[in-house]
């Protein structure tokens, strides 16, 4: 695959703030990157400088090739950004607005007139080409936002939040979308939504106070999850007391929480040592040797959130965003 996004030793000031320190990464064709990170923490001020808005203070920027210091035009015809809140010119309508950004992105009579219809339709405004973008609600906004970043079939996206203002049907259209666009694009994706990474990201990078604390894949950054392989189950209540013991006793388990608790029915947790996995078939030859009624037993892949919150909470950032 090649390198599409290219980002060495990134950084940028604000007087005394220190907004940006130091990132570096790469995004190849193919590849979704799902960019995360505590409000302020400087995704915003990272995706403007990859995109050409914001000069680094130093640091080097590449886009399909083209350095964006010396060479921005170059790297800004390979690329489609949707910014932070989708500017607009709010007494256009969404046909003018698009035919507006055709028109900067020079293209033909025909070739414009062809990429507006396909791109309408893609992100369904068809009924509101023609109303006033002022008129418009928060999500359509959103949604013609999304049409100029992508009217021009660009190498590479960078999308900052662009789900933010859909309604849940909304936001699988623009997750199938994108998704659809991976395959031979490079694309970069804020966003504060944690259940989008896993469907629509490849890989996960996590920014507080400026600095990269993780790139990798999205079901590494699940393992980090002290809820990774922590097992769930289900017990008659009468058998529940006999059985937490020897459950608790299983190896490599270091934590028996319970969960919840009737006069017929306990739910519990299991929680291994991390790196290790909860013995499933030991809970199962317990279970038949001791004549359980296992009601519910299934293993957690981990919870995204709370990875999250593990790796940011004593790194989080007052900085720009």
């Amino acid at each position: 695959m090649s390198v599409l996004i290219e980002v060495e030793e990134l950084h940028k000031e604000f007087r005394w703030v220190k907004a940006v320190d130091g990132i570096s990464f790469r995004v190849h064709r193919g590849e979704v990157l799902g960019f995360l990170g505590p409000n302020g923490a400087g995704k915003s001020t990272t995706m403007r400088m990859i995109t050409g808005f914001l000069p680094p203070t130093r640091g080097d920027v590449r886009v399909a090739g083209f350095d964006m210091r010396r060479q921005p035009l170059e790297g800004k015809r390979r690329l489609g950004y949707l910014p932070e809140g989708s500017p607009a010119y709010a007494d256009m309508t969404p046909a003018g607005f698009l035919d507006f950004i055709a028109g900067v992105r020079r293209m033909g009579t025909l070739e414009r007139k062809r990429r507006i219809e396909e791109t309408a339709a893609l992100v369904h405004i068809e009924r509101v080409m023609y109303q006033p973008i002022e008129t418009l609600s928060k999500g359509f906004k959103r949604r013609v936002g999304l049409a100029q970043a992508i009217l021009h079939d660009p190498e590479v996206l960078v999308l900052d939040e662009p789900t933010d203002g859909l309604d849940p049907n909304q936001k699988q259209e623009v997750r199938t979308l994108i998704r659809q666009m991976a395959a031979k694009k490079a694309i970069i994706l804020s966003t504060h939504i944690l259940e989008e990474v896993q469907p629509v990201c490849t890989r996960v990078a996590v920014i507080a106070r400026g600095q990269l604390l993780a790139d990798e894949t999205p079901e590494a950054f699940e393992s980090r999850s002290r809820y990774h392989n922590a097992v769930t189950l289900a017990l008659n209540a009468v058998q529940a007391a006999a059985a937490r013991p020897l459950l608790a006793a299983l190896p490599d388990v270091i934590e028996l929480q319970t969960l919840a608790e009737s006069e017929e029915r306990v739910e519990m947790r299991l929680f291994p040592r991390p790196g290790a996995a909860v013995p499933i078939a030991a809970i199962g030859a317990l279970a038949q040797a001791h004549g359980w009624s296992l009601e519910k037993l299934f293993v957690d892949r981990g919870h995204l959130d709370e990875a999250f919150r593990t790796l940011t909470q004593t790194t989080g950032s007052s900085s720009p965003s």
